[in-house]
């Protein structure tokens, strides 16, 4: 009974060490929460998600998700227009009924080129919500982002990007780029 005891006392002390050791290494950003990520099984790993419910800081509430995919760029150019964050960018994770706003344009995040664009969405029960789609690239690596919103607030493409550049996400995104 003893060993019993010994035993369930070290097996829940590991696991509480592992569940602190979890928590402490998400990315704490104020206003932002990391939330389950909400997607089925495809042929990527699953991401990260996250929500941000502080109106202060994000204009609405915003849903984010992003997750690296290795080697699916063109190694030569990068990513090279829109047609290709319209493809990669797993806004159809969302929402197969998506709709490009405006050209794209420019981005830099973590160090890694590439486009960010502006869609509507149309959710299943007809609802519309705003949504940008970004994919930047490192060698013949992608790190894929998107994120909506259900308030027309044009914000929304700002606070993705402002939360993409705290020192947590960016520390994350090129460990997740090199493969740990």
């Amino acid at each position: 009974m003893r060993k019993l005891l010994l035993t369930g006392f070290a097996i829940a002390i590991c696991a509480l060490s592992g569940v602190a050791a979890y928590v402490s290494a998400r990315p704490n950003v104020e206003g932002w929460r990391e939330i389950a990520w909400p997607f089925p099984r495809d042929g990527w790993p699953a991401g990260r998600a996250f929500r941000c419910n502080d109106a202060a800081r994000c204009g609405g509430e915003i849903e984010l998700y992003l997750r690296p995919k290795i080697g699916f760029c063109n190694c030569d150019i990068g990513v090279a227009d829109d047609d290709e964050v319209d493809r990669v960018a797993d806004l159809d994770l969302v929402s197969a009924h998506f709709r490009a706003l405006e050209p794209g344009r420019a981005i830099q995040i973590a160090d890694m080129p590439g486009r960010i664009r502006a869609y509507d969405l149309r959710m299943p029960g007809g609802a519309s919500r705003i949504a940008v789609g970004m994919a930047v690239s490192r060698r013949c690596d992608l790190m894929v982002v998107a994120a909506h919103s259900s308030s027309a607030e044009p914000g929304l493409q700002r606070a993705a990007l402002d939360f993409l550049a705290t020192g947590a996400m960016a520390d994350w995104m090129n460990a997740a780029m090199n493969g740990r």
